[in-house]
């Protein structure tokens, strides 16, 4: 073949969607394979493979296709760079959950093409993906859809008001520090295991709300991480000068999280530093706080009336809320791909506390190379 093909990734618990996926690379040229190490992956996920480095290797280059493969040598989400820059091929090739700015950036960089491939599962074989086939990743990770920070007491203290969350099935694998609520995740694993134990939904909330945030810790997890994770469908959570809210209200129609799951799309962001601080620079008010709490309350009620416009506009409204009161949160980088994806939504916001993981959009038609999510129902 006259063109070279470059991919990389985990290649853990080899499954049909992999085998796709690389059949697909293939297609486009001789194709070559990095792997990250186990301490990658332990890096970037959280935890150890299933399979170590020596065995995926050997999967990965017995598959019809590869024309060589490799452990990547560098660490992080570009661990693959040095062989990148030695190979120096034609392609590099992504699926929508690998598909990350610093990616793009580097292969503008080098000159070679970056192809992103939708996930299309193999026709009548069931969707796979390692998160689904992993029995810990069947926890939920959750999103902050508006009001994020009055869960924090030194905020709602100035204006009390609603936190919006969503419990998302684990159908992607977020990465650590993307604002899905990872960490808080990782605890409910060490809590629980594999899977959310039956019982009241609030009470197993408040327990990982105080497992994550022991005596003695410095920095309080808020708690619409925990809630977002343990309390299926749509939640409101009131909250008014206290780590913990004051009122729960949950929706379980399927008409209003099917409107949700068709609206919202995540564009991956590079991945937030491990100096990054949020609360640098801050801006709070009284004025902000009110401002936050009445965006994220129009925006409750846009979702519950199916209203499209408003609930972009009044999603856009909070987060703009959100950077007046900690302008930290909207880096260069983040303002960039705003402006890139302006004309496509009608709202948007970072995920968790900002400065990298996902830009949230909401649209009314498919945005390239987006996420999509699936909304745990009762």
């Amino acid at each position: 073949m006259s063109k070279t093909v470059f991919v990389s990734g985990c290649f853990d618990l080899l499954h049909s969607g992999h085998l796709a996926f690389l059949q697909s690379a293939a297609r486009h040229g001789a194709l070559y394979v990095a792997l990250g190490s186990d301490a990658t992956i332990r890096q970037l996920k959280g935890r150890p493979p299933v399979n170590p480095e020596a065995e995926r290797l050997f999967m990965v280059r017995a598959v019809n296709g590869v024309a060589g493969a490799f452990i990547a040598r560098g660490s992080g989400v570009l661990d693959f760079e040095r062989e990148l820059r030695e190979l120096l091929p034609d392609i590099f090739i992504v699926n929508e959950d690998g598909n990350i700015p610093q990616k793009e950036r580097l292969c503008r960089e080098l000159g070679i093409q970056y192809l992103v491939l939708r996930r299309e599962p193999v026709p009548d074989l069931p969707a796979r993906s390692t998160t689904e086939l992993r029995s810990r990743e069947t926890m939920p990770y959750r999103i902050d859809l508006a009001g994020g920070w009055l869960d924090q007491p030194f905020v709602s203290r100035l204006f009390p008001g609603p936190v919006l969350t969503v419990s998302l099935e684990a159908t992607v694998t977020f990465n650590e520090r993307s604002g899905m609520a990872t960490s808080t995740r990782n605890h409910a694993l060490e809590l629980w295991g594999p899977q959310l134990p039956d019982g009241d939904p609030e009470r197993l909330a408040y327990q990982l709300f105080c497992y994550d945030n022991p005596p003695g810790t410095q920095t309080i997890s808020g708690s619409q991480d925990a809630i977002g994770i343990v309390m299926a469908g749509l939640c409101r959570s009131f909250y008014n000068g206290a780590y913990w809210p004051s009122q729960i209200e949950i929706v379980h129609d399927e008409t209003i999280l099917s409107f949700l799951e068709n609206s919202l799309y995540l564009v991956p962001l590079d991945p937030r530093d491990e100096s990054y601080d949020p609360r640098l620079g801050q801006n709070l008010t009284q004025e902000g706080a009110k401002d936050l709490s009445r965006a994220a309350e129009a925006c409750w009620e846009a979702i519950l009336r199916q209203n499209l416009a408003d609930f972009g506009r009044f999603f856009r409204e909070s987060f703009q809320c959100q950077v007046g009161l900690f302008p930290g949160m909207m880096t260069q980088a983040t303002a960039e791909m705003v402006e890139r994806h302006r004309d496509q939504a009608l709202g948007w916001k970072l995920s968790g506390a900002g400065g990298g993981g996902y830009l949230i959009l909401i649209a009314e038609q498919p945005v390239e190379n987006a996420l999509r999510v699936r909304i745990r129902s009762r």
